[in-house]
């Protein structure tokens, strides 16, 4: 049985729904940023898109919600749509349950944190407490400091934590989910050595793995990481031979196609990718590949939102743009719909590969247009 991938128009902000073999649901992110106030604005509202699908499969929960990090775009509003457990005030029969929740270990540690980001950490921290329902990714000292201050016992809780380079367990691809998700960060050390939460540099990048009538298929999801983090992901890969875990049909692009995922100069016409990450793009990508810009259009040159410091930047798509025609894949930005307003865009990922799902998500049997590896 074949997997989807769903990611949604949401702006400069994060939103994308795993589907699996088994019918299990994984969200990664919720970013809703749309203005319910302002009917020009074409981001989607998530909360409406997510309620459609989960009615489709009668459903009132997600297998798993991944709160990649805590910045806005990645947790917005999360507080009006979910049920959450450490307090009734956010409890109701119209909320949408989580039945494991995934936090990168700063999660739980930053401080003087403000809505829906102190949601986020208040729910994990009830979690954590209980002991179930909870996946923390590191296994940082500072962390373990602040549950010995809490009460907490961490052998008993170390079985919900997962290390970078590790598998998330119960996922499997022998098993009816036909998947499984390795962890690519955050790094434990890194989060000790710095004094001040870099939530980009240490939030959770892992790569999935489907599989379907005996072939497997590779999506790496990438969050917001810089191209010193991706750099580090690369090397500490590499050198513990786990390169495969790098390669990639579908990718959710970083921090929504700002040049600072590839190096540190933007360019003129285009970003020039420091070593690792060009090889992570340009070796590791198969034939046929895709990459997903979660952003804002690209801009046009000589516009205002040209020199913007703000991504998504030109010159990273002019990157990302030859990277994939090199591999005749595809470089699709959610905020740029072929005709009309942005829709949420589907990926179905089947034996013969990646194919563009064309009917929405809401609709039973949806067709695909395939994009079959060769070669």
């Amino acid at each position: 049985m074949p997997a989807y991938v769903t990611f949604y128009p949401l702006g400069n902000a994060d939103g994308a729904l795993i589907e699996l073999a088994n019918k299990q649901m994984l969200l990664i992110d919720y970013g809703n940023q749309r203005n319910p106030n302002d009917p020009q604005d074409q981001r989607c509202d998530l909360a409406e898109e997510l309620r459609k699908v989960l009615r489709k499969g009668n459903r009132d929960s997600f297998d798993v919600v991944c709160f990649t990090h805590l910045d806005d775009d990645h947790c917005q509003r999360m507080g009006e749509f979910f049920w959450l457990r450490h307090s009734t005030a956010y409890q109701g029969d119209d909320r949408i349950k989580i039945d494991e929740l995934w936090v990168p270990a700063c999660a739980l540690t930053e401080t003087n944190l403000t809505g829906d980001a102190r949601f986020v950490r208040q729910e994990a921290r009830h979690r954590l407490r209980e002991g179930k329902g909870i996946r923390v990714f590191s296994r940082a000292e500072r962390l373990k400091d602040w549950m010995a201050a809490e009460g907490i016992d961490y052998e008993s809780r170390k079985h919900l934590f997962v290390d970078a380079g590790k598998l998330v367990p119960g996922y499997e691809k022998s098993s009816a989910a036909a998947a499984e998700f390795f962890v690519h960060s955050p790094f434990a050390w890194r989060q000790d050595e710095g004094t001040v939460v870099d939530r980009n540099g240490d939030s959770i990048v892992f790569q999935a793995t489907f599989v379907d009538g005996g072939e497997e298929s590779y999506a790496l999801f990438g969050s917001d990481v810089d191209y010193l983090a991706l750099t580090d992901i690369v090397s500490i890969s590499r050198r513990y031979g786990n390169a495969d875990r790098l390669q990639w049909d579908l990718m959710k692009l970083f921090h929504h196609c700002s040049y600072k995922s590839l190096g540190p100069e933007r360019g003129v016409t285009e970003t020039e990718a420091v070593p690792n990450v060009k090889w992570l793009f340009e070796t590791q990508g198969r034939k046929r590949c895709t990459i997903v810009s979660p952003s804002w259009p690209i801009p046009t040159p000589g516009t205002v939102e040209d020199a913007d410091k703000q991504p998504p930047h030109r010159q990273a798509a002019n990157h990302h743009r030859r990277v994939v025609r090199e591999k005749q894949g595809d470089f699709i930005v959610t905020m740029e719909p072929a005709v009309g307003k942005p829709k949420p865009v589907r990926y179905e990922i089947s034996r013969y590969g990646v194919g563009l799902a064309l009917a929405a998500p809401s609709v039973a049997a949806a067709s695909t247009t395939s994009t079959a590896r060769q070669g």
